[in-house]
């Protein structure tokens, strides 16, 4: 069974942190690659950060520094730790997993590879 379900989005100012947690059933959890993407307004979606099961690690370049993923595979749970927020990272951020169970992370640049997708929370960073 597939499922995503995102939480932990909100609104906060800049400069500020918020954590955000996918909630993934063991069948989406036991992917190779589970990422994070988001979408703003108007804008075509984009990755964020991407995990391998094996705990590799990818970021975009607008986000490293500032954003970490991690995994809790006790809890089937993928996480993304934004800190230092600015206003361009106001989007609605989505976590999602490749099809595939073994094999390499998919591509950030290519939302295709990824193929199970959870409703998506909100972010809104105020300058």
């Amino acid at each position: 069974q597939v499922q995503l379900v995102e939480s932990g989005g909100g609104s906060v100012q800049g400069g500020g942190s918020l954590r955000l947690s996918c909630a993934a059933s063991e069948y989406t959890y036991n992917r190779a690659c589970m990422g994070w993407f988001r979408q703003a307004s108007g804008k075509e979606r984009e990755g964020v950060a991407a995990i391998h099961r094996a705990s590799s690690t990818s970021y975009a370049d607008s986000v490293k520094g500032r954003f970490t993923i991690s995994k809790d595979n006790a809890k089937n749970t993928l996480y993304l730790q934004m800190n230092s927020l600015k206003p361009e990272d106001t989007a609605m951020y989505y976590c999602a997993a490749v099809r595939w169970s073994y094999g390499a992370c998919g591509n950030l640049q290519r939302s295709s590879d990824f193929s199970y997708w959870g409703q998506g929370t909100q972010v809104t960073v105020s300058s």
